[in-house]
């Protein structure tokens, strides 16, 4: 595709449209262009802060870019504290989920929506890395009750060190002779979720009664009898506009919990965030970045939040492959990377989450004191935690730099306040006429489903004719099937073969 998706800029808008979205990220994209599939005379307008698309949290330096599917993410794989087992219920459930993403995003590529795959997904072997006795008890037991599934049958395990090297060679250079694990899954993948935002944003921008207009602050937004107002200020210019919607999506990121404040629904009294922001160290030596080809993940550090668990990843972005490290926790205030503020957290306290707020501080005060010592260490404490993956790394070799920032939702379960560590969150008000996501990792990897659960749940009307059932079923062809693909190997076999022919992830 030759448009330059990237610094799109568009300032279309149609009059009070039958949706409004809020953001132009990943979920937003994938909302948009399934709705539109799914009914074609909705009318549809997007409205994004920044000048571009999906340049805060889906943008590909602000994420991880990991097709989280469970394979190599220790911490969705938790150890039993009764009996030392290894739960691997919630990894199980993100391969599937992230099956729905592959479907959608393969019928995307079928039909024209986007152009070609490799420009947003490719196909990289996910690794898990442990040291040390009991964490190699760990892997083992995790590895035995993954393999074992149709779904992790690829899987391999291995304490030898040259299998090793050859899955990753940086990680045995310059290592000392210690116990070392790991599990090898050729079946990753390396998702650039800005890329597929701005391609399917593109074609909608294209669709007749769809309009996108970036470089807009939503200002208002306000319930109404027929449904929510909305106004969005140009902010080159100031000019406000208003326009009338029946249903009202924010994906807003960071910022979606200062919009929700402002519906003023019912459902979104008590809820908080948390901001943490993020940073990587990028490698700058091609010869470096040229010896590795995985993403491996190791264990979550200590007190440490889930979308900071280390790994060392092989990236393709901006068309280059690329090598990163971390991400690194910072200490911020603000709810956005680019078009955040320093007064967006204290602005965000009210009356109605500020003793949620204050249990969460005293609560988790490793939190704080990890994200405190994260901010203030130097490169050289950074380099220590590099070379726990990579031992011979070189200071030379890498660079830091600002990536995205992740609101952690914190709210009310069974009475006290937690932070949602794991999953979204989505918020929707009693009458389904708007709806909201907050949460984190693997939020991206799985939007797709979680689009699906938002149409199930607010548009149960396109799907109850058979016009709206077979077009959703031509989008992910296993959404209504009762018998789930972690029960059906033939089934899974079947739908994930063609979507990673599709989407160029294996060959036929």
């Amino acid at each position: 595709m030759s448009l330059d998706l990237q610094s799109l800029t568009s300032a279309t808008h149609i009059v009070n449209p039958d949706v409004i979205l809020i953001g132009s990220g990943v979920m937003s994209a994938n909302l948009a262009a399934m709705l539109k599939c799914l009914e074609p005379r909705l009318s549809i307008q997007l409205y994004e802060v920044t000048d571009g698309l999906a340049q805060e949290s889906s943008d590909g330096w602000n994420n991880a870019g990991t097709g989280h599917a469970g394979i190599c993410e220790l911490s969705y794989t938790p150890k039993r504290e009764t009996d030392g087992s290894v739960n691997v219920g919630k990894a199980f459930e993100i391969f599937e989920q992230f099956e729905h993403s592959k479907q959608f995003w393969s019928y995307a590529v079928s039909t024209g929506m986007v152009d070609n795959p490799k420009e947003f997904i490719n196909a990289i072997p996910h690794l898990s890395f442990l040291h040390g006795k009991e964490q190699i008890d760990f892997l083992r037991a995790r590895h035995a009750a993954m393999s074992a599934h149709h779904f992790f049958d690829g899987m391999e395990y291995s304490t030898d060190r040259a299998a090793i090297a050859s899955w990753a060679p940086l990680l045995l250079e310059g290592r000392g002779d210690v116990p070392i694990a790991a599990t090898m899954m050729n079946g990753g993948t390396d998702v650039n979720f800005g890329a597929i935002s701005r391609q399917l944003l593109h074609w909608l921008g294209q669709q007749e009664s769809c309009g996108i207009a970036s470089g807009h602050r939503v200002v208002g937004l306000r319930k109404t009898n027929a449904g929510w107002e909305v106004s969005a200020k140009h902010l080159a210019t100031n000019e406000v506009r208003t326009n009338r919607a029946k249903f009202v999506f924010v994906g807003a990121g960071g910022g979606s919990l200062p919009l929700l404040q402002m519906s003023g629904i019912p459902e979104a009294k008590g809820l908080g965030g948390f901001p943490i922001g993020g940073q990587w160290l990028v490698c700058n030596n091609p010869e470096v970045v040229e010896k590795h080809q995985a993403k491996v993940y190791g264990q979550a550090l200590d007190a440490a939040p889930t979308m900071a668990v280390p790994h060392l990843d092989t990236r393709m972005l901006d068309g280059k492959k690329r090598l990163l490290f971390g991400p690194f926790a910072a200490w911020t205030t603000k709810f956005l990377h680019k078009k955040g503020s320093v007064t967006d957290l204290p602005f965000s306290v009210r009356p109605d989450n500020l003793v949620t707020l204050l249990k969460i501080g005293i609560h988790n005060l490793d939190l704080v004191r990890y994200l405190i010592q994260q901010g203030t260490q130097s490169m050289a404490d950074r380099l220590k935690v590099l070379h726990v993956f990579y031992p011979a790394a070189q200071g030379a070799d890498w660079k830091l730099i600002d990536a995205g920032i992740r609101v952690q939702a914190i709210k009310k379960t069974d009475g006290q306040a937690g932070i949602v560590h794991y999953g979204t969150e989505v918020i929707t008000d009693e009458n389904r006429s708007i709806s909201a996501l907050l949460g984190a990792s693997p939020g991206a990897s799985v939007s797709v489903n979680i689009m699906l659960e938002v149409i199930k749940k607010c548009f149960p009307q396109l799907l109850a004719n058979r016009e709206g059932h077979t077009r959703m079923k031509a989008m992910i062809p296993t959404y209504d099937e009762d018998i789930k693909l972690t029960a059906n190997a033939a089934r899974f076999r079947e739908v994930s073969r063609q979507a990673e022919e599709i989407l160029q992830l294996r060959t036929r």
